[in-house]
């Protein structure tokens, strides 16, 4: 729990009643490599804390084809955003890539504190600025940079990633295929 203490203190200054009571509502669980913390077409109710592995977010279209999103790395939070608050089905699967040690909360404990403890709320509001921020950087990173140059930016964000992940994965990530990426990593 040490890590997730300082991962929210980095974020807003919880006294040590509202770190208790924020932390007591989540329990540790270990997931393994291919097992789902969501799934499209079901309904999320949880929240997770990534305390070790690395998990992917993604759609998969009527054909089968896999579009890779987000990447979750180890100090993350993890959840499918949209079914969460507008309580519909989940649009995107989030899958463990590795073996995962997580953190996990029910999203309406979470949700029944803001009025005793304004400062959760608080922290939620951050966690979706952040979430939207990234996300709409990723969106003008790929109307427009070309492949190389979103690759480059995703060895920043996700350094030694490459090493951990099988290729096709950060190939759909970048949107190209994984011919594409062998050729941009060659020319390195």
């Amino acid at each position: 729990m040490d890590n997730f203490k300082k991962f929210l203190e980095k974020l807003i200054s919880f006294n040590p009643k509202e770190t208790d009571v924020f932390i007591s509502l989540f329990f540790e669980q270990d997931l393994k490599k291919g097992d789902y913390l969501a799934k499209a077409g079901e309904y999320s109710t949880k929240l997770a804390f990534l305390k070790s592995g690395i998990m992917r977010a993604f759609y998969r279209n009527s054909n089968g084809k896999e579009y890779n999103k987000t990447f979750f790395i180890e100090n993350s939070f993890v959840a499918a955003y949209s079914s969460l608050i507008t309580k519909q089905k989940n649009l995107i699967n989030i899958e463990c890539l590795t073996n995962c040690k997580i953190l996990i909360s029910d999203f309406k404990e979470i949700n029944k504190l803001y009025d005793s403890y304004p400062k959760i709320e608080s922290l939620a509001r951050i966690l979706a600025e952040r979430k939207f921020t990234i996300k709409e950087k990723r969106e003008v990173e790929l109307v427009t940079l070309d492949a190389a140059d979103r690759y480059k930016i995703f060895q920043k964000e996700y350094p030694n990633l490459e090493n951990l992940v099988p290729q096709y994965h950060i190939a759909s990530y970048l949107g190209v295929s994984p011919t594409q990426l062998s050729r941009i990593r060659s020319k390195k």
